[in-house]
């Protein structure tokens, strides 16, 4: 019965269900049994006490007597017993404990489910046959426990996020799982608390196509990215048009700029840096739209999203890269106080790798940072340099409207004392 007490706590409970669905009369008995667990309990204990009961006062009657007639003539009849009966009950409280106990718990944990349907029948019978004394030990558990305030009639039992995590990192740790399954599976619960501006593609990564540009340069923009979708600008990037769909761009004959605005520019889904992951999944799901347009609090554009973007969230980047070239840093150190960045590096790490300070404003990247001082956007194909209180910076490639790379120079700071030194010399 210790048996069957582990078999039945350990079998699963959507595996019985399920089991129950198919018809097994077995699964129904025993569901029937548990969907009371004092009632279940009380069974179970009435069974183990009697059987220890009957096995205690079996041996001592049968035994006793053998036993103290091996001490002879050494101690006296009463003694003997006694003690005999003292021994009993140690070897006795040792084979229930090994064969009675233990070994049956830890046989019930690896076959519980085979087990517990397998006594299913045996525990009926005990529950019918001892009904009125189950039915007394129910009603005397279920008052203590209304007296300690605990509902005894709530069996539900909840599993928390963590809970479920825990048992994750545990399989892994077991090698039932493995770590990508592992990183899925912890994904799935961080994406609804992801907000989509945490991994939205930056406004300077985004191959923009621009309204006045001729429909040759949105060939070349097209065929060099090879995306599906582009955002398509009036005269700044805050100012959409609509989307383009490479897929109908390229069904289009004798293309112009009206043709394409009609047949192959959609107008843009926006949606708001802030929005939950799951919702804008959902979204996407329902007006079946892979593409959204990210826009910050002050109404301007603040990157894309695709599909592809969300289910990398859940799934891990999706590598589709043609080729094995390692991917070059956004910040490369070429001498001492000499930098190549990226023009969409973010401000904040530049400043940490250069030890500089940038003044609090909008700007997020170089790139922004770079235009904001030189004061506007320059032409493609330019090279310009601006320079602040700590740094010199020299655009060397602008195309398509961004600041791909640049040449960042630190400015050498004088010591008081060179200055000291150079007033003393004046």
């Amino acid at each position: 019965f210790a048996c069957a007490e582990i078999a039945v706590l350990s079998v699963n409970e959507a595996k019985l269900s399920q089991l129950k669905q198919k018809g097994n009369k077995r699964a129904k008995r025993l569901e029937k049994l548990t969907s009371d667990p004092a009632k279940f309990l009380a069974t179970i204990q009435v069974a183990i006490t009697l059987a220890g009961f009957m096995g205690s006062a079996f041996a001592a009657d049968n035994f006793a007597d053998d036993m103290a007639k091996i001490f002879g003539n050494a101690l006296s009849y009463d003694v003997a017993r006694r003690i005999s009966v003292v021994l009993i009950t140690i070897i006795l409280s040792f084979i229930t404990l090994v064969f009675g106990e233990l070994v049956p718990k830890r046989f019930a944990m690896k076959k519980a489910e085979k087990l517990a349907l397998g006594m299913s029948g045996l525990l009926r019978f005990v529950s019918k046959a001892f009904a009125p004394i189950v039915w007394f030990l129910t009603i005397s558990t279920n008052g203590v426990l209304r007296l300690m305030g605990i509902d005894p009639k709530d069996t539900e039992e909840t599993v928390s996020e963590d809970d479920i995590k825990l048992m994750v990192d545990e399989s892994t740790r077991k090698g039932i799982i493995d770590s990508d399954e592992k990183e899925i599976i912890h994904n799935l619960f961080e994406f609804d608390d992801l907000a989509v501006g945490e991994f939205a593609t930056h406004r300077t990564d985004v191959a923009f196509l621009w309204e006045e540009d001729h429909i040759s340069k949105w060939d070349d923009i097209i065929i060099e990215h090879r995306h599906s979708y582009y955002p398509v600008c009036g005269e700044t990037a805050d100012e959409i048009k609509g989307v383009l769909c490479a897929k109908d761009y390229f069904a289009i004959k004798d293309k112009t700029k009206s043709k394409i605005m009609q047949k192959a520019v959609r107008p843009a889904h926006f949606v708001p840096e802030g929005m939950r992951a799951d919702v804008l999944f959902k979204q996407m799901k329902k007006i079946r739209n892979h593409f959204a347009v990210v826009l910050d609090e002050y109404g301007g554009v603040a990157g894309i999203v695709t599909m592809n973007d969300l289910l990398a969230q859940i799934m891990g980047d999706f590598d589709d890269s043609d080729d094995e070239e390692d991917i070059v840093p956004d910040i490369v150190k070429v001498s001492e106080d000499v930098w190549q960045i990226k023009g969409g590096a973010m401000l904040d790490e530049v400043a940490e790798q250069l030890g500089v300070e940038f003044p609090d404003d909008e700007n997020d990247t170089l790139s922004g940072y770079a235009f904001t001082l030189f004061g506007g956007i320059p032409e493609d194909g330019t090279t310009f340099t601006v320079e602040d209180d700590n740094l010199i910076i020299k655009g060397e490639k602008v195309d398509n409207h961004r600041l791909e790379m640049a040449s960042v120079t630190k400015k050498i700071k004088e010591t008081e004392d060179e200055e000291d030194e150079e007033k003393e010399d004046e």
